[in-house]
């Protein structure tokens, strides 16, 4: 059992029994404080807590009022360090029709006023007005996704780089262990903080004349917060440089003006080595949370106590999704030693039965693949390895995954690891010139279906419509039908009868009522009666955020419609569910508005009315529960990233699980 001491301070009592008299660094999360390798306010203070700094973590501080929680630990030596939480706070606190969740699934016992909107902002704000002269780190998705001009939906506007209304010092973005040590190591060496100005992966406000080597060629000049601010089009051209760049091995240092001086965004650290991301996962975690919290739940921690993430990055570049702008899309690898000696240290938890609910990443089958050039990959530009086409110089061989899977199902305790995160089904179907890659994909899909499904699937087709895919950058959906087909078979051979649970979204760049209406005639004749299904959000760093906003597609600038107002997204929203009664007039409406009641038969056959169709759902069909939309399983786990990708169910954020690896 985990002592007290074992976890990083959170009182001065706590401190007492270390036996410190003063703190380097005091960490600020708008989440619970569960000391596990999941979440970004944990893996920040482990990390420095290894390269020698004494660190403590205030979870939830209380924004009212006295301000006692920001005061109760003093002054640190070095820096206060804000971290918002595993997810934006903004998509945790409300849906896509800017309505105030039920559930915060990282506070204790599911409470939603634990954290204020944008803590980023506040808690900085606090601070500053407490101790100005102790400079202010933040890290996490919520200001790593807003380090230069963004959307913002809730707000319906602009906003310019989150240092600018924060009053912070600097931002380390992206998963920030490398940076954060490297810059506490700085300012311990007595270094100001206006004086870091080349640390990799961070950003920083300088006037013109401080930016080191001043603007030269090798820099990114962006358009101004003002030109974006009076021009959607230079909002758009920009985003295509800061998705490229975030991207690239090699990236370049970005530069935007700003209301007299410039935002400074240094290009990252390379994607950490196998034994750098090794060594942050066997960090002295104790895997549970805070003491505090005893008697209450903490619905994320619950969601992922018994996962292990196994890999960071994706190179899928899904337009909706921010795993790429927080993690990158390049792979980082844990060895197969570190994952077994996490998943030996969950069978020896007291309440662990021998099932792991998850044993993957911000993508299920992406461990262990590269680039079989570096070369090539290192002069790339591509937001995707896979759309619109799978790179030719992808090594797409799953043998390496196969090989975890097998040690990982040898070890005593383990009757069973389910896959959980997101499986992309079109790796699976691509046919490499290499042979060997070609077997080991149809032996990982036979694997995969035959031994690791809790009965149900995940897959993300999104959408039906080829021309929504090409803009979600999500492959066409005759793939999906091929996969369907190959799932079906592999569940007869083996005698199971598991279920395929696909994701679609609504109302994303693009799409139309149309594409909706034959959405819902396609799924239904599959016989799907939709369950993971989400309207569109709109989140910051995103290429579909862009489009949404500017009205344009940043890599073509060619016109991209939206649906933007409340009746369009509902009236898109709504096709989801023509199995309910209760949605049958509006959609019968709906479709002799836009010109298509041939689709009304096909969707509910002409012999019943729809005052009828209270009775016939008692029928056939009544035997399916209304769709409900499924909790999360998310942060990839709950991990600050990215959670990251930022997609989200109208009730709960549909992408906590698939985000799950996200983090810091």
């Amino acid at each position: 059992m985990a002592l007290l001491s074992d976890f990083l301070p959170t009182t001065k009592k706590e401190l007492e029994l270390k036996g410190w008299d003063g703190l380097d660094v005091i960490l600020f999360t708008a989440d619970a404080y569960v000391d596990h390798p999941a979440f970004g306010a944990a893996v920040i203070g482990r990390t420095l807590e290894a390269a020698g700094f004494k660190v403590a973590i205030v979870p939830q501080p209380d924004w009212h009022g006295d301000y006692r929680d920001f005061k109760k630990l003093g002054r640190p030596r070095l820096f206060f360090g804000i971290s918002p939480g595993c997810m934006d706070s903004m998509v945790n606190k409300y849906t896509a029709n800017r309505r105030l969740r039920s559930e915060d699934a990282y506070s204790p016992d599911g409470r939603h006023d634990m954290r204020p909107e944008y803590p980023t902002i506040v808690y900085t704000r606090i601070l500053k007005q407490l101790f100005p002269d102790v400079p202010v780190v933040l890290g996490g998705i919520e200001a790593s996704l807003r380090r230069l001009t963004h959307y913002d939906y809730w707000q319906d506007q602009l906003r310019r780089c989150i240092l600018c209304d924060s009053g912070a010092d600097i931002i380390v973005y992206g998963m920030g262990e490398k940076a954060i040590v490297a810059l506490a190591g700085r300012l311990a060496g007595g270094e100001p903080i206006d004086a870091v100005r080349d640390l990799p992966q961070t950003v920083y406000l300088a006037r013109r004349d401080d930016i080191p080597g001043g603007i030269g060629t090798g820099d990114i000049v962006l358009h101004s917060h003002e030109e974006c601010l009076r021009d959607k089009r230079a909002q758009a051209e920009n985003f295509r440089h800061i998705e490229e760049q975030s991207n690239m091995i090699h990236a370049k240092r970005l530069i935007q003006a700003v209301e007299g001086c410039y935002a400074v965004v240094n290009p990252p650290f390379p994607p950490m080595t196998t034994a750098e991301l090794d060594a942050s996962f066997d960090l002295l975690y104790t895997r549970l949370p805070h003491p505090k919290y005893k008697g209450k739940r903490i619905p994320a921690y619950e969601m992922i106590k018994f996962s292990v993430n196994i890999h960071r990055g994706c190179f899928g570049g899904c337009a909706f999704c921010t795993i790429s702008a927080h993690q990158g899309k390049f792979i980082a690898c844990r060895s197969k030693e570190s994952i077994l000696k996490e998943v030996k240290k969950l069978t020896e938890m007291p309440d662990f039965k021998g099932y792991l609910s998850d044993l993957g990443g911000p993508s299920a089958n992406m461990y262990g693949m590269k680039g079989r050039n570096v070369n090539v990959c290192e002069k790339c530009r591509r937001p995707s390895c896979i759309n619109p086409q799978i790179c030719p110089n992808l090594d797409t061989d799953h043998r390496a995954l196969l090989d975890i899977y097998h040690a990982v199902d040898a070890l005593p305790g383990i009757k069973k690891s389910f896959i959980g995160s997101g499986v992309r089904y079109d790796l699976l179907l691509h046919r490499s010139k290499d042979e060997a890659a070609r077997k080991s994909t149809d032996e990982y899909t036979r694997e995969l279906i035959a031994r690791h499904v809790s009965g149900r699937l995940k897959v993300a087709p999104e959408h039906t419509s080829d021309n929504v895919l090409r803009l979600m950058r999500k492959p066409s959906f005759q793939q999906f039908r091929e996969f369907k087909q190959i799932f079906d078979r592999i569940n007869r051979e083996e005698n199971l009868h598991q279920q395929l649970i696909p994701y679609f979204i609504s109302s994303h760049p693009g799409c139309k009522e149309e594409d909706m209406a034959e959405l819902a005639v396609i799924t239904k004749q599959l016989d799907f009666h939709l369950e993971q299904v989400q309207d569109f959000t709109p989140t910051p760093m995103t290429v579909a955020t862009e489009m949404w906003y500017t009205g344009y597609d940043p890599y073509t600038m060619e016109p991209v419609f939206s649906a933007r107002t409340q009746r369009d997204k509902l009236a898109q929203r709504q096709y989801f569910f023509w199995y309910k009664p209760e949605e049958r007039r509006g959609i019968e409406q709906s479709l002799r508005r836009i010109g298509r009641p041939d689709l009304i038969s096909r969707l509910f056959g002409s012999q019943f009315p729809a005052s009828n169709e209270a009775n016939r759902a008692n029928g056939a069909n009544g035997t399916h529960k209304p769709n409900k939309p499924q909790q999360p399983h998310h942060y990839n786990p709950p991990q600050d990233h990215a959670h990251h990708r930022a997609k989200h169910n109208s009730e709960k954020p549909r992408e906590e699980k698939r985000g799950r690896n996200r983090r810091h």
